[in-house]
């Protein structure tokens, strides 16, 4: 552990100088922390008293010189220190579901086809180029000799074939597992019904050459390939060490996991921080500028926050709501909000009593206020949303999710047999532990309390645990999210079929799933949306799901991290990144 006390940490003396003289922060289990965050409750000679007694300790500690912070160090040396909000769930990517995995699974893992740095459109990654069928329903990867593990091994043809029997594999239950459906027979040898995989549409005729053929075109399938479960991974490895297709097998750690990208994992200390360093095998080594990352999982965007002013961090995951606006008008070089191609909302597990009935689930959508949460609570350019499907995703015109509408609320809430709320049970809604998170939860409290008289009880759990609950169902309501895995609106719908291993609320509808189906099989473009919009119409009439709102990321960045471009998707491959003092 490392704990770390200074007078005016330099970066925040000169871009910040509304804050107090001295912060005081760590690395480890020790809260950061800075006079400014007392003044509220503390007299000014207390916090100057305080200050005076940091002062003697970080004399005893460093010297009479101040320390170098993270970031002076980290653009020194080609270290980027980022935080990730919340600690990743798995670093196994066939297991792993969340974007926060995704941010470090992206430094370790490389698939068939990478992004480009500007606009994330294919790139060769693993396979250095491809071929296409006329009728779009066969591609063929030509993958590079010079690709290998980080042990040293070659990428072949057959780890990626292995890697995604893997993920088929019905006992070994992928979350992810349905974005593989899109190939010939996937979704037959997953569900059983096919137990020869030489059935399914992959193929390697020899080491180098991989061939997947689809059920129908897909126009976004290239850029499908760019999500962290169609990584291969070293299945030799994890068999030294346990079954290659049951979960659990603890392979994902510093000194075993054997990965393919342009970092390698050195180090995780759970909770705290995890470091990747720069691999010597990956065949484009030469691009990569950074010698290392730290990443750190900080649940409170707080203390995030007051991570990146004491010097500690290049980047945050979020930033409080409640001081995006200072950041806005006084320091509008170190904020940034792009836009995202995600929603927030909560999921009502169907299979309780009380969240069983469609019109209970319709008066707690009716009663909540989406421009509300947005303009009072969030400040950052967030769209309350108006469907689940976020507009003009992929040129789609969503469907209409009526505006806040109280009579309607309380009048559905009455047709269910709880007139004013009596009755009712209590609910809970559960949310991973942030003060956002929080802050939105509280004002959906008040709104159900108010207009419908329901006693709602708040609770909130770390991240894993929050995970744990939606996967067991062993919750009522849950604050959830979805971004975009490609820009097409079948990215969103899709996670709501009825055997989509990331559905989570119990719900499922025959005929959604058949326009879903026809959707898919559907070559004309406004033929193909019109059906998705008849699905999404099922879908918010029968409320498994409250939209709240269409996601904008508010982030801190530091002034030397350089090549980090906006997009939809929140995508930054790290071998285009790199570090240079600020003027």
């Amino acid at each position: 552990m490392i704990i770390l006390i200074t007078t005016s940490p330099p970066y925040v003396a000169s871009q910040l100088p509304f804050l107090a003289s001295f912060s005081v922060y760590y690395v480890g289990q020790i809260p950061v922390f800075s006079s400014s965050d007392f003044r509220p409750a503390l007299s000014r000679s207390f916090v100057g008293l305080v200050g005076t007694l940091l002062f003697l300790v970080s004399l005893a500690l460093t010297g009479c010189s101040p320390r170098e912070t993270n970031v002076d160090r980290g653009t020194r040396d080609q270290v980027l220190h980022r935080g990730i909000g919340s600690s990743p769930g798995d670093l196994d990517p066939h297991l792993a579901t969340s974007v926060t995995d995704y941010h470090v699974l992206s430094a370790l893992f490389e698939g068939l086809v990478g992004e480009d740095p500007r606009d994330l459109s294919p790139a060769p990654g693993v396979a250095e180029r491809w071929d296409v069928s006329p009728d779009d329903l066969t591609y063929t990867f030509h993958l590079r000799a010079d690709a290998r593990w980080s042990n040293g091994d070659p990428v072949t043809a057959t780890d990626f074939l292995r890697s995604w029997q893997r993920v088929l594999t019905p006992s070994f239950a992928a979350d992810y597992a349905n974005l593989l459906y899109i190939v010939q027979n996937a979704e037959a040898y997953h569900a059983g019904r096919e137990t020869d995989f030489t059935a399914v549409g992959f193929a390697a005729p020899d080491s180098r050459t991989v061939r997947i053929t689809l059920e129908y075109p897909a126009p976004y399938f290239l850029s499908l390939l760019q999500h962290w479960m169609w990584f291969p991974v070293h299945l030799d490895s994890i068999a030294a060490l346990g079954p290659t297709a049951r979960r659990g097998t603890a392979w994902a750690r510093p000194g075993t996991l054997i990965s393919n990208g342009p970092f390698t994992l050195t180090r995780w200390d759970s909770g705290q921080r995890l470091i990747v360093e720069k691999s010597p095998t990956y065949w484009d080594a030469v691009t990569v500028r950074l010698n290392a990352i730290h990443f750190y999982p900080i649940d409170s965007v707080e203390a995030e926050e007051r991570a990146f002013r004491s010097g500690q961090l290049h980047l945050t995951d979020a930033m409080p709501v409640s001081k995006i606006d200072t950041y806005r008008e006084n320091y509008p070089h170190l904020i940034r909000i792009d836009p995202y191609l995600g929603t927030y909302f909560f999921r009502f597990n169907t299979a309780r009593p009380f969240l069983n009935d469609p019109q209970v689930r319709q008066a707690l959508t009716f009663a909540v206020d989406r421009t509300a949460i947005v303009e009072t609570i969030l400040r950052g350019a967030q769209l309350p949303a108006v469907a689940y499907v976020p507009p003009d995703t992929g040129g789609y015109t969503p469907a209409h999710l009526p505006p806040a509408d109280f009579d309607t609320a309380r009048a559905r809430l009455a047709a269910a047999g709880y007139p004013g709320g009596e009755g009712a049970p209590s609910v809970e809604l559960l949310f991973n532990t942030s003060e956002n998170h929080r802050l939105i939860a509280e004002a959906v409290q008040e709104m159900w309390r108010r207009e419908l008289g329901l006693t709602v009880t708040l609770v909130n759990m770390e991240f894993r645990t929050t995970l744990d609950a939606r996967r067991t169902g062993a919750y009522q309501i849950l604050r959830s999210a979805w971004i975009g895995d490609y820009a097409d609106p079948a990215s969103f719908l899709d996670v709501f079929r009825g055997n989509s291993g990331n559905n989570y609320t119990s719900w499922s509808s025959t005929a959604y799933d058949q326009l879903l189906f026809a959707a898919d099989r559907t070559a004309d473009p406004a033929r193909r949306h019109a059906l998705l919009r008849e699905a999404e119409t099922i879908l918010l009439n029968e409320a498994p799901i409250l939209p709240l709102y269409h996601y904008t990321q508010v982030y801190l960045i530091h002034p030397a991290v350089r090549g980090w471009r906006s997009n939809l998707l929140a995508r930054h491959p790290y071998k285009h990144v790199w570090l240079e003092p600020a003027d």
